[in-house]
């Protein structure tokens, strides 16, 4: 018998960025990844604009979160794991063995699944980045720095009397904000989330929702997620991942109502996943 799954619905976020409204920020060139003998991403090819929302979808071990990885050298801490292919952010390809990883990833901030502020008070957490980038001369243009990071989290009136708080202490929305306030401090241009909203009540997840929609014009955003409403609701582009490989790319609106590939179709129709 056939599953019957709630259809999904895109939102106004998910408006079509066309090639003229946004050059490529990020350019995957057949990105293949092997962890050991294992082929985990095969021939990744795809253009990610500047600023706006771009989702990843596909069931688990598709390939999205190793791929998400690649763009900031994550995979780097995984001993057994190989890259080979181009991935180029402005044209520079970011595995030419002159690039600085520590500046890689001042550019490209990351928010993982389970928030992981560090064991530190509010402050320090917002401000351990920019301390050791030297991107502030003194104390005053390190309180302003975490300041706005926190107002860009739409944290900052809920924690501005608790700034010598741990923020191990918030609530896991907060945690989680708080991370994203932790990113937008060192100024990057590409923010990667996976699966931000995973282990956050509905409550929670609509604010982090709301978060995102806030800050896309100023970032390029990636999401990873298991949630096909989330993404209709984010972004404005989706790649759908399945064994390792990108099927399909395009406008939201495309994927989730006209896709090309019948895996696509299968997998937002709830035939497998």
């Amino acid at each position: 018998m056939e599953m019957m799954v709630e259809p999904v619905k895109v939102t106004a976020g998910a408006a079509v960025i066309g090639p003229q409204q946004a050059r490529p920020k990020i350019v995957a060139d057949k990105v293949n990844v092997f962890y050991g003998d294992k082929h985990a991403l095969k021939d990744v090819c795809v253009e990610i604009p500047e600023r706006g929302v771009m989702a990843f979808i596909g069931p688990s071990g598709c390939g999205k979160s190793t791929f998400l990885r690649c763009i900031n050298r994550m995979n780097d801490t995984i001993p057994s794991a190989r890259v080979t292919g181009k991935i180029l952010i402005d044209g520079l390809d970011i595995y030419d063995s002159s690039l600085d990883v520590v500046q890689l990833r001042a550019r490209v901030g990351m928010v993982f699944q389970k928030p992981n502020p560090f064991p530190k008070s509010v402050y320090e957490n917002v401000a351990y980045g920019p301390r050791i980038h030297g991107m502030a001369r003194n104390k005053t243009e390190i309180d302003e720095i975490v300041v706005t990071s926190l107002q860009r989290a739409g944290l900052f009136n809920e924690v501005k009397d608790r700034l010598n708080d741990s923020g191990t202490s918030l609530s896991g929305g907060q945690q989680q904000r708080l991370c994203i306030a932790r990113a937008i401090a060192v100024s990057p241009e590409i923010i990667l989330m996976d699966e931000p909203c995973s282990a956050l009540d509905p409550i929670a997840t609509a604010r982090i929702e709301e978060l995102i929609d806030e800050i896309r014009t100023n970032y390029t955003i990636i999401i990873v997620t298991h949630s096909m409403q989330q993404a209709a609701r984010v972004s404005q582009r989706t790649a759908f991942f399945h064994l390792g490989s990108l099927v399909e790319e395009g406008s939201t609106a495309t994927i989730f109502t006209n896709p090309t590939d019948k895996r696509t179709l299968d997998y937002i129709t709830g035939r497998f996943g």
